[in-house]
């Protein structure tokens, strides 16, 4: 079963609801190349404007915090960084991202420790599903897709660069 959603590049995100978790996916916009650091390595991805950027709340919480993040990644180049595998730091995670044109949510993977970008960590209720970019739009396929589901439009506010006298 899948779904389309419609989603523009500028101060949208489309959130997915759950009962315990949400996701929240923003497209890139622009063509964008978006650092991964792992403990050994740094690779590069390259995104087109239709990929999508989503970050993942296993255990839910506030939606600030993840459009933060979702924002320090899409606007302003924030590398991606990668646990190695069983670091005791990935169970602190409370959101996690992933970025590309193609992204599989699994709940059998650890948080934050895999360098691929069509994986990334979700809460066993959005196990299974996966969120493919398409011009204007995201589509949501798996076994079940009738989340709620919201277009929030949120802009943080450009910062102004200090005067020094």
């Amino acid at each position: 079963m899948s779904k389309k959603h419609n989603l523009g590049t500028e101060g949208q995100f489309l959130h997915i609801q759950g009962n315990n978790s949400f996701l929240l996916i923003a497209k890139a916009g622009r063509p964008l190349c978006i650092c991964i650091e792992t403990a050994d390595d740094e690779y590069c991805q390259g995104l087109s404007p239709d990929d999508i950027i989503v970050v993942s709340a296993p255990e839910g919480g506030p939606i600030e915090p993840a459009i933060l993040l979702l924002e320090l990644v899409k606007n302003y180049q924030c590398p991606l960084l990668v646990l190695p595998k069983s670091h005791p730091g990935s169970k602190r995670l409370r959101y996690i991202t992933s970025a590309g044109d193609r992204i599989r949510l699994s709940c059998s993977i650890e948080r934050g420790t895999h360098p691929e970008q069509d994986v990334l960590c979700a809460n066993g209720e959005f196990s299974g599903l996966v969120l493919s970019a398409v011009n204007g739009g995201v589509v949501i396929k798996g076994p079940e897709t009738d989340y709620p589901v919201t277009l929030i439009r949120y802009a943080i506010p450009p910062v102004s660069p200090l005067t020094w006298k």
